[in-house]
């Protein structure tokens, strides 16, 4: 279990749309939720969607068979990796998250601050 189930920032079956809108609405540096992922893959279960700057930003969560743990974005050498998607959360609580714009190729930082809930 990724330990998602229980908590206030978990919207299970929110799509990628009502997310995106859900944290345009809140409009907050560092707003965030996890969804599920819209693809039905078991490797990359959730998606943490982050508001900054005016952008909302969807970071695929993957789950790592061969260590049962989870990482964020695509597998890059020397990555973090946690045991639970609520390790993920806390630790970018009060760590930094790299938010890397593929489109212009800009990189920004923030810190998950605010819970966004999805009605």
């Amino acid at each position: 279990d990724a330990g998602v189930h229980s908590k206030a920032w978990y919207a299970a079956t929110c799509d990628r749309k009502t997310a995106e809108d859900a944290l345009y609405r809140s409009n907050k540096d560092g707003s965030f939720l996890i969804r599920k992922s819209s693809g039905q893959d078991s490797r990359q279960p959730y998606t943490l969607v982050v508001f900054y700057n005016r952008r909302v930003y969807n970071i695929p969560i993957r789950f790592i068979e061969s260590t049962r743990q989870y990482a964020l974005g695509r597998e890059k050498s020397g990555e973090e990796r946690f045991d639970s998607v609520a390790e993920i959360v806390d630790n970018h609580q009060h760590t930094s998250l790299v938010l890397i714009d593929s489109q212009n190729n800009t990189k920004d930082c923030t810190k998950l601050k605010h819970i966004v809930r999805v009605s």
